[in-house]
């Protein structure tokens, strides 16, 4: 539980309110999420009359005038944005350009975009606020790309070839007002959707660079403007809006994701002219003309080139054409792992970004100076600057993507790539011998085996290898053209596979050991805390307990208590420091009941305590009488205002839910400005998890006010109890929501039969027992004093109280005072491994201050 999640929160102590019986929490029945997403959008679309008005104005007008294709030569002229028209007094191009688009790709593409971006900006900011932003985005987008091209027209190329063109495209008015609406969307939506939208126009505009992708630029700058003067937030300013571990991996994602979808976005355009136009071709090529291939084949000295462009046609129609696009398909699905964390797609986005990198430093090397003109260098140094800001946002996020890929899959990967490898291997060599004469030159085993790279190269890069031989005969052509697209598509779809599974116990053997053992043994109220990520697993010789720990600093921090069979867990305690030894580590164990005390100070060690849990036994739990006051008025309240609970896994929850679970969550961190803890303290990747329970407070227009998770505690094999660990609330939401959801969930956990809830320990927080302590205890109790305005520990301790809890301490076991100061490094890191020197900054300025 995140324990800044302060008492005063929650603070409901009206007593005028009427007694209301309370109820258990509802379990209602998952819902399909496609039918669900479905019922939303056809809702949005009910409410959204411009943007449907404007869809149909688009298709209506592009049939009515024959322009489905595109507008052709005349309408263009007519009603087209660009310098020429604006010269010669059109003043109406700016709007009309509008209403037509200049493909059939263009229309389907636009439709999109007005379904699923601006038709809920229109449901968020109202239709009158849409018509007009639209207006202003798509005249303010036309006249400022015009304005700059006609500028620029006197000195830049890129510039100069564009201002003579003309434009139409119904998008640029619906991505401005959704980039106006961002500035009303939670922060969560609102990183994500100006990030990726302005990323991509800005990469399209780079990549293709037609006057169009400027003109959307442009105005997609213009409503995100609109956005900061028209629906202007109050914030405060004090705080830095930081992002949470997890969003900044979506982050990353979609920057990733935008360089692929540019890439492959230019493939679909015959003579894109953008400075970067010829960076795209690195991860999505376009096949060379006929012409061009015949104009070069004319010339005898060019045999060797010839022969490679010849190979690039084969690759000219899909499906084939996969094999031209297939680094930007790894970007997508690097992005794809990169959201999810892992430290594979990290590696894969950076190799992909560091080979152009290469190849265009190398191009410029090898090129002779007598074929360098004056601009040679900045035309070939241009397109590193999306690879270079790709690389340096991936070293900097670097620490974000520590999820490894289960070894099992790891292993599933290469076997079963090897094998595909080796079958095209052999089949080249084989049928090429056999078929030697249907190649051109007639094919000898070593022109075959030099070329062997050729086949598993995309088609752009045939020329880093000399191609020997061009395959003539209908098979030879087969396998060349699908072997080495079989073989990728088997490591693609591998590493999707790999990326997308399930990121819980099930991802190694010894997790799914350790869970089994925890569900049948059974262990402490935090014991499941040992399933999370992160943790490494000890197993006693007779498999009957297991600790999990994590090794920072040469030190072995547990995860609260040994874990499995009751009788085996304090042996567990002299066991593990044993192997401890062997390994040269300290161990440590942390978070750990009285029991598991007693065996450490057995051996000799000292002990400290660190925190304090509070267990609600629900045997008689009624809330009854003065004590229960301020959480029998919250269970009252929720009633009178129509706020109910209901309990849902986070993966079988509505997409409507969980949007605004991950919107509230986000909105905490970046307003806290303070790094997110972790170790004992869940966030949303552990929040998504089918063993988990969420109890969510909903009012009766299904807006979620807060969410509470709780974890299981076995005994003798069956779930005795539950845990609380996430929790949050919605900032402008029902006060009393956090009172609320815990006493539902004792009601709930109660009628199923559940023996207690514990509200898990606050860390650095104890109570009171009149005992005199030594050096240390005090120094830890001056610790959570001087981190109480940071984190509220104390605060959250006291808020617990409301609950009548019986408590009892957490202690810290160590074997050796000298190894005091790396244990509380460790520990320190182990709950914020994800701190930056900035925030280590803000956080001793406010700990000071």
């Amino acid at each position: 539980m995140e324990a800044t999640d302060r008492a005063e929160e929650g603070g409901v102590t009206d007593q005028a309110v009427e007694e209301i019986e309370p109820a258990a929490p509802a379990a209602p029945e998952p819902v399909s999420r496609w039918r669900a997403l479905v019922a939303w959008f056809a809702d949005v679309l009910w409410h959204s009359p411009v943007s449907l008005g404007l869809l149909a104005a688009l298709w209506v007008i592009g049939a009515v005038t024959g322009s489905l294709r595109g507008p052709d030569e005349a309408l263009l002229a007519r009603y087209g944005a660009g310098v020429i028209p604006l010269e010669l007094g059109r003043w109406w191009t700016p709007i009309t350009s509008g209403l037509w688009c200049a493909s059939l790709a263009a229309y389907i593409a636009t439709t999109l975009i007005l379904v699923l971006v601006c038709a809920p900006a229109e449901r968020r900011i109202g239709s009158l606020r849409t018509l007009g932003v639209l207006l202003a985005c798509q005249i303010a987008g036309v006249l400022l790309a015009v304005g700059l091209a006609k500028v620029g027209s006197f000195g830049d190329w890129w510039l100069t070839s564009i201002a003579a063109t003309l434009a139409v495209g119904g998008s640029t008015g619906p991505i401005g007002a959704a980039l106006a609406a961002s500035a009303l969307y939670p922060t969560l939506w609102r990183r994500r959707l100006r990030l990726f939208m302005i990323l991509t126009l800005a990469i399209l505009a780079l990549y293709i660079g037609e006057l169009q992708d400027l003109i959307r630029l442009l105005g997609g700058l213009v409503g995100l403007g609109l956005g900061a003067l028209l629906f202007r937030r109050v914030r405060d300013r004090s705080v830095p809006h930081r992002s949470s571990h997890t969003e900044v991996r979506v982050l990353v994602a979609l920057v990733v994701a935008a360089a692929g979808i540019g890439a492959l976005a230019a493939t679909f355009v015959p003579f894109p002219v953008g400075p970067l136009s010829a960076y795209s071709d690195f991860f999505a090529a376009r096949p060379e003309s006929v012409q061009h291939v015949n104009e070069v084949c004319a010339d005898p000295s060019l045999a060797g080139y010839c022969r490679s462009l010849r190979t690039e046609r084969l690759f000219a129609a899909y499906p084939p054409r996969l094999m031209a696009v297939m680094p930007a398909l790894f970007l997508l699905v690097a992005a794809e792992g990169l959201r999810r964390g892992k430290r594979l797609a990290w590696w894969v986005a950076a190799a992909l970004n560091a080979a152009v990198l290469v190849l265009v430093v190398g191009g410029i090397f090898v090129t002779p100076p007598d074929e360098q003109d004056s601009g040679f260098l900045w035309n070939n140094l241009e397109p590193l600057l999306l690879p270079v800001g790709t690389i340096v946002v991936l070293l900097l996020t670097r620490r974000h993507f520590d999820r490894p890929v289960p070894r099992s899959s790891g292993r599933r990967i290469a076997l079963v790539s090897g094998v595909v490898l080796a079958a095209l291997i052999v089949l080249h060599l084989v049928a090429g011998w056999f078929l030697r004469h249907q190649f051109d030159p007639v094919a000898t085993l070593s022109k075959l085996v030099r070329g062997l790279p050729a086949r598993l190269l995309p088609p752009f890069y045939s020329d880093l290898v000399r191609v020997p031989v061009v395959p003539t005969g209908g098979l030879p052509k087969a396998i060349y053209m699908y072997g080495g697209l079989i073989f990728w598509l088997t490591v693609l779809l591998g590493l999707l596979w790999a990326f997308t599974r399930a990121g819980t116990a099930q991802d190694s053997a010894a997790q799914t050991k350790a869970r089994a053992l925890l569900a049948s043994g059974g262990g402490s109220t935090l014991s499941y805390m040992t399933t999370w990520p992160g943790n490494t697993y000890w197993f006693a010789a007779d498999g009957r307990a297991a600790v999990a720990y994590r090794v920072v600093g040469g030190v072995a921090v547990t995860t609260g208590d040994p874990f499995g069979e009751p009788d085996a867990r304090a042996a567990a305690v002299g066991r593990f420091a044993a192997f401890c030894g062997d390994n040269g580590w300290t161990p440590c164990f942390y978070s750990v009941t009285q029991p598991i005390r007693a065996a450490a100070e057995a051996l000799g060690w000292k002990s400290v305590q660190v925190a304090e849990d509070t267990v609600i036994p629900l045997g008689d739990l009624a809330f009854t009488g003065k004590k229960w006051q301020d959480v029998r008025t919250a269970l009252n309240k929720a009633k009178k205002e129509g706020i109910t609970a209901e309990w849902w896994t986070y993966p079988k929850a509505p997409l409507a839910i969980t949007d605004q679970v991950r919107a509230i969550s986000e909105e905490w961190v970046a307003d806290k400005g303070m790094p997110e803890m972790g170790f004992t303290l869940g966030g949303l990747d552990e929040l998504n998890d089918p063993d988990v329970r969420c109890l969510i407070a909903l009012d009766e227009q299904r807006t979620v006010h807060g969410v509470t998770s709780w974890l299981p505690v076995y005994a003798d094999g069956m779930v005795t109890g539950w845990t609380l660990d996430f929790m949050r609330r919605r900032a402008n939401g029902f006060r009393g929501v956090v009172e609320f959801l815990i006493a539902s969930a004792g009601l709930g956990a109660q009628e199923e039969g559940a023996k207690f809830l514990s509200l898990s320990g606050a860390p650095l927080a104890r109570l009171d027992r009149g005992e005199d302590f030594g050096p240390l205890q005090k120094l830890l109790d001056g610790a959570g004093k001087a981190l109480e305005p940071v984190y509220g520990f104390r605060s959250l301790f006291a808020f617990k109280a409301k609950f009548q809890p019986a408590y009892e301490p957490l202690y810290m076991a160590y074997p050796d005072p000298a190894a005091l100061p790396a244990i509380g490094n460790a520990i320190g890191r182990a709950y914020l491994p994800h701190m930056t020197a900035g925030q280590g900054l803000r956080l001793v300025r406010r700990l000071v201050g």
